[in-house]
């Protein structure tokens, strides 16, 4: 019998695996499920930053300089957002999802991979404006120590505004965006009150555990980073997060319909990818 050859894999390829293991067994970061081309654009990001020929120095420098750590991840998660992204998902979250919410004397939101913080401000707003933000808890998590400090800070560059406003006239906005930031020097620095009622926190969904029972998980064009089994485990974290009834919005690009998971929940509004919790009980361990 003939022996099968062994793929060859190239040199770049071996050296992306090598880099991941090194962030994974020195620093617990794991990233080695998330989509393959998007890690090698990511990898080379930080390399480029630190001034490295190769991704094996960058690899070294992990080993032995933690200080370049941050640096590492801020290159490798993706922080792209902006206030009320996608207009339409709030305005179904305002007119719909919502009025359901309405009925629970307490409130508990998780804004799982906040980025910046511009997911987090814009429900902030959202249930300010329909009379919730009182008696609701937000818990903002990511991975990157650096956005989530960003996101703790709420301060934006100016230019961003104008986009920032009219998506939230778009998505059914009751007064003005001016109402909620003070603008200065180039910046706009909204206000504290949005984020009074929130806990911020590292999560990392490839390794971490449900911490907490939610009435809405909004996790938005984070799926589409992670590969199949990664997804997976991230939907069953919701399911078990979520109380009954609850409900989970994902980016406009994102679905559970081919998840083993996707028995726990039922189609809300699935145009704009919003599903709840059914009282279906959870049989895939993680």
């Amino acid at each position: 019998m003939t022996t099968p050859p062994i793929p060859v894999r190239s040199p770049e390829a071996i050296e992306l695996d090598l880099f991941l293991e090194a962030l994974h067994r020195r620093y617990h970061f794991d990233f080695r499920a998330y989509s393959r081309s998007s890690l090698a654009r990511r990898a080379d990001l930080a390399r480029e930053r630190l001034g490295c020929a190769t991704l094996s120095e960058v690899q070294g420098r992990l080993l032995h300089e933690p200080k370049v750590l941050a640096d590492v991840i801020d290159a490798m998660t993706v922080q792209v957002s902006e206030l009320f992204r996608d207009p339409a998902y709030y305005l179904a979250l305002r007119q719909e999802v919502l009025p359901h919410l309405q009925t629970f004397p307490s409130l508990k939101v998780w804004v799982a991979g906040c980025a910046d913080g511009e997911e987090l401000y814009s429900l902030a707003i959202l249930f300010h404006e329909e009379g919730l933000l009182e008696r609701t808890l937000f818990y903002a998590t990511e991975i990157n120590a650096r956005a989530l400090r960003r996101a703790e800070a709420g301060v934006y560059d100016i230019e961003r505004l104008p986009q920032f406003s009219q998506n939230y006239q778009q998505a059914g906005g009751r007064g003005s965006l001016s109402d909620y930031y003070t603008a200065a020097y180039g910046r706009a620095a909204f206000d504290r009150s949005l984020r009074a009622r929130t806990v911020f926190s590292e999560h990392n969904l490839a390794t971490d555990q449900v911490f907490s029972e939610v009435h809405l998980i909004t996790c938005r064009n984070v799926l589409i980073y992670f590969d199949t089994p990664l997804q997976d485990r991230t939907l069953g974290l919701f399911a078990e997060a979520l109380t009954r009834g609850g409900f989970l919005g994902l980016g406009s690009h994102e679905t559970l319909r081919f998840s083993s998971h996707a028995p726990a929940f039922a189609a809300f509004d699935e145009s704009h990818r919003i599903w709840r919790r059914t009282s279906q009980e959870l049989t895939h361990a993680r």
